[in-house]
């Protein structure tokens, strides 16, 4: 065995978890960051003299490669940094993290990537409907929090675990994906991770002429800002929030109206993952507001006793793992965890 480091860093943000080779785990958060160095800086005093063999990253893009994970040799990182503009939210904060521990940690770098388990896509989902001559297609992200989800399956639902899994990824930037046999068979999001659903600051889909009228109004760099930054919960909500707890502790007629607009997206996506795929067999919730909003699952669930989904009150408000009514579809809620995720690929990747 051998002790592992996962990082995932973010534009504002730095999560690690030490994997020891002993079993033991730490896990250590930085948040609101203007500068990661300093961050990186307390790690290594947090760690305790402790010294990883591996370090594993969290990539939210990619590209064409299938690859689950990859080394960070020089070729590679340059090939990630072309692909900035597929991610420009995320890939800078994933290539920061990546060249402070290269700095910090002289041993293997391994990068793993979200879109990797959306490679069994199919090409009904994968493809646009643009000229292919464009180069572009649905992507798919959180791949790595529905991988650690597919592997936990079996062992709560059995046969069930193999058949037509929703499972809904709600946090911050929100995504659904359909499981069938434990692999990705469509999902919400697409080309890049401003797609699907509504999400915090994010719009998810739009009409393509909302974008065109826009584009006539903003140049580039405004347009980018607002497409990330500026729509999603923080619109509908008219400027309050971007987070779902404080939007339902709000009594506001914007806030009531930004998370009934939320759960519609989330149900209207759950009912065309069901339709695509004939039904549904179980439904999962993970990620912050999956796992922890009660109200949030109750709100979206409400409409669907259609697809057998009805949840038991007292079951789901008092964060059991299954909160469905008896006899209904099994409805999951589950936390997910990409940092086991990943240490499990980097073992993967450095012994084979």
């Amino acid at each position: 065995m051998k002790n592992i480091l996962t990082i995932n860093s973010g534009s504002s943000s730095i999560k690690a978890s030490l994997f020891l080779a002993d079993g033991n785990r730490r896990d250590f958060r930085y948040e609101h960051l203007r500068d990661h160095a300093p961050a990186f800086d307390q790690l290594m005093l947090d760690l305790a003299g402790i010294r990883p063999d591996i370090v594993g990253h969290r990539f939210v893009h990619g590209g064409d490669i299938v690859d689950a994970a990859r080394i960070a040799d020089a070729t590679e990182i340059d090939r990630l940094r072309s692909i900035i503009k597929l991610a420009p939210l995320h890939l800078p904060g994933n290539l920061m993290g990546l060249a402070l521990c290269m700095q910090r940690f002289d041993v293997p770098q391994v990068v793993c990537f979200d879109t990797a388990f959306h490679a069994t896509l199919p090409e009904l989902a994968a493809r646009l409907p643009i000229p292919k001559t464009l180069g572009m297609r649905r992507y798919g992200f959180h791949g790595l929090s529905y991988a650690y989800i597919a592997s936990q399956l079996p062992a709560l639902l059995g046969e069930t675990a193999q058949g037509r899994i929703i499972v809904a990824h709600l946090g911050s930037g929100a995504s659904l994906c359909l499981l069938e046999g434990l692999k990705s068979a469509d999902t919400t999001m697409g080309y890049t991770p401003a797609g699907g659903i509504t999400m915090g600051t994010r719009s998810g889909d739009l009409d393509p002429g909302v974008m065109l009228e826009l584009a006539q109004r903003y140049d580039a760099n405004q347009l980018s800002d607002m497409v990330f930054h500026q729509m999603g919960l923080l619109a509908l909500s008219d400027g309050e929030s971007s987070e779902v707890s404080e939007l339902l502790a709000s009594d506001t007629a914007h806030a009531r109206f930004a998370i009934s607009y939320f759960c519609r997206q989330v149900r209207a996506g759950i009912g065309s993952l069901a339709a695509k795929a004939g039904g549904i067999d179980a439904l999962v919730f993970t990620a912050g507001i999956g796992e922890h909003a009660a109200a949030i699952r109750t709100e979206i669930c409400a409409p669907l006793g259609f697809l057998g989904i009805s949840v038991d009150d007292a079951k789901n408000v008092a964060g059991e793992l299954r909160i469905e009514v008896s006899n209904n579809k099994p409805i999951l809620v589950m936390p997910t965890d990409e940092e086991a995720m990943i240490c499990e690929l980097c073992l993967t990747r450095i012994t084979h």
